[in-house]
């Protein structure tokens, strides 16, 4: 049997397409393309490289960048060099990156500029491990032995022979470790999800018969290369189907750049489907007259349309004749304006949309398919495929993979796709990996029909509707280092930014109020108290990246009660309970949130 792992595919994509374009860069006006056979030489080149550079078998890198060619194809070549890539979101930190490059003990790391070079900087000298920086393309010159350019790095590759880079290649085993994927645990630092190549094979064969994946399809990459389904979208699946990636230009283009690419495939966290729908919706508003009743027609004839193709059934008689006009009326010229003229598979994930959402879209023809997975999965347990979709659902279990709802109705999923294990942390790793069955740390249920539905989460951790997955107790313990701050609640489930409920500590609060001449006031209304919780703030988010930074926060009247419900006897917060509580607090943080 043939070796297999994602770049074994992209090897043998060269081979049978070698000019078809593999990936795209925009260069002024005009998008220019890369041959797989020119991709798959960047990436042997790459590998040979790190080898030159002194990765070892089994040892690891870092990337630290947007997505942009060099990511995938130093991602690549890590794995060619029977490595193991580990990618770190551009929002980190510099502790977040120490954190990632330390536990890894990569002694190569990729990053994108200037910028990113100086968060390495500042913890290098506790980075023992880390010898070599190298810099995407087009970064400025950085004066300094320890950093490469691309180019320079690239030529390194002369120094190691290709018979020496496929032995590398030869020795990778499906079951051994292809990449981590680190994400927020519960508690404590991220956590080093390893999945292997035949969880990374397996998934992208999977995805490719739900979606109907060819090599014509197109998309675009945008999302975060450190999150496993943009690595989906953007690695593994093209060298497995040899389709082609247009890499945005950047987050600020990508709704520019979507219009001139017209993708075939396209991955959206909620945020993403939320701002289309806020643009489709402010212009819809715009009509009156004729094109709105024409509107409202046919928004009503895409909803009955969807609703047939949802169930596999083409919509046909009097609904088929109506569906075609509305198509060629509004639907046809709808779809390219937002960029999804060409979509044959909408997905959203990596955290919970509304139906409601859901619902506007289906109503303009555009059927988005919710999946439902995790980082320890490879990205999907359940999606509702085309011709098999329920809006409210997750979808039915993927091809090759069982789930399960255990007696506390947490999500329990077994197959090829679950992960190794964390990296260097056997005792979590046990918590979650139970007799081959993965612990999702979900509850749902499924319905007569199969579908998934997802009710709540065991696990403590907050996914804002941009699909990152946030520890609040790393940040909540951060404000509590302030002596004002007796307690903090952060919230942001399935919001676009953090805020944070604050009590607080009446012995240094009444201190406070007495120096500042204020004793006897309502505390939470003293402008100077507020104003020193405020730098409390600020403080604690020096230390945390951009979207795990509180933007706004009320400081309550009240300490939160175990007579309330909001502590348990052992003084632990009941989330559920304070979120109920102080709704009104809450929805406040948000009611303009264009502003934060």
């Amino acid at each position: 049997m043939a070796p297999d792992s994602t770049v074994h595919r992209l090897l043998r994509t060269a081979e049978k397409r070698p000019a078809h374009p593999a990936y795209a860069v925009k260069r002024g006006s005009f998008w220019e393309a890369t041959s797989y056979r020119d991709y798959a030489n960047e990436v042997r080149t790459a590998g040979r490289a790190l080898m030159a550079l002194g990765l070892p078998k089994g040892g690891a890198t870092c990337i630290l960048g947007f997505n942009r060619p060099e990511w995938v194809i130093f991602d690549l070549a890590t794995m060619a060099a029977a490595g193991a890539p580990a990618g770190i979101y551009t929002t980190s930190s510099p502790d977040e990156v120490l954190y990632i490059v330390a536990h890894t003990e990569a002694p190569v790391i990729l990053v994108e500029n200037t910028k990113q070079w100086e968060k390495v900087r500042a913890v290098r000298d506790r980075l023992p491990a880390l010898r070599w920086v190298v810099t995407m393309k087009d970064a400025e010159p950085i004066d300094d032995p320890m950093v490469l350019s691309w180019a320079a790095f690239m030529n390194k590759g002369s120094l190691v022979t290709d018979v020496e880079l496929d032995a590398r290649l030869a020795s990778v085993e499906p079951d051994g470790l292809a990449t981590f994927i680190y994400t927020s645990g519960t508690t404590g630092p991220p956590k080093g999800v390893m999945l292997s190549h035949r969880n990374l094979t397996f998934t992208s064969d999977v995805a490719a018969e739900m979606t109907g994946g060819n090599a014509s399809d197109v998309c675009l990459s945008y999302l975060p290369l450190s999150h496993i389904a943009e690595q989906m979208f953007s690695v593994h699946g093209p060298a497995t189907l040899g389709s082609t990636i247009y890499f945005a230009e950047s987050i600020d283009k990508v709704a520019d750049n979507l219009k001139e690419v017209q993708p075939t495939l396209f991955f959206g966290v909620p945020r993403i489907w939320e701002k289309f729908q806020a643009g489709i919706s402010a212009k819809l508003g715009e009509a009156t007259g004729a094109k709105k009743k024409i509107m409202a027609w046919a928004r009503g004839v895409g909803t009955a349309a969807s609703a047939a193709k949802m169930r596999g059934e083409t919509p046909s008689g009097l609904l088929g004749l109506q569906y075609r006009a509305a198509e060629k009326l509004v639907f046809s010229k709808l779809r390219p304006l937002v960029g999804l003229g060409r979509a044959r598979t909408c997905v959203s994930g990596a955290a919970p949309i509304s139906r409601e959402v859901l619902e506007m879209f289906a109503s303009l023809d555009i059927i988005v398919q919710e999946v439902y997975g995790q980082s320890e999965d490879t990205g999907p347990t359940s999606f509702n495929v085309p011709g098999r979709t329920r809006l409210g659902s997750v979808g039915p279990t993927i091809p090759g993979v069982e789930a399960k709802i255990a007696d506390d109705g947490e999500i329990l999923v077994r197959g090829p796709n679950v992960f190794l294990g964390y990296y260097k942390e056997p005792a979590a790793t046990a918590e979650v990996l139970k007799d081959g069955w993965l612990y999702s740390g979900d509850l749902g249920k499924f319905d007569d029909e199969g579908y998934l539905h997802i009710t709540g989460r065991k696990k403590e951790i907050i996914i804002t509707s941009g699909g990152k997955n946030i520890t609040p107790k790393n940040i909540e313990a951060a404000l509590k280092n302030h002596p004002l701050i007796g307690e903090a609640v952060v919230i942001g489930d399935r919001r676009k930014f953090l805020t944070a409920l604050i009590a607080l500590e009446p012995e240094a609060t009444a201190r406070f109020l007495h120096d500042v001449g204020k004793s006897g006031h309502r505390a939470h209304e003293v402008p100077e108290l507020v104003a020193e919780i405020q730098r409390a703030v600020d403080d604690a988010n020096k230390h945390f990246a951009q979207v795990e930074t509180v933007k706004r926060f009320t400081v309550l009247p009240r300490a939160f009660t175990i007579e309330d419900g909001e502590l348990t006897p052992t003084l632990k917060i009941k989330r559920r309970i304070v979120n109920k509580n102080f709704a009104a607090e809450i929805e406040a943080m948000y009611a303009d949130d264009k502003s934060a």
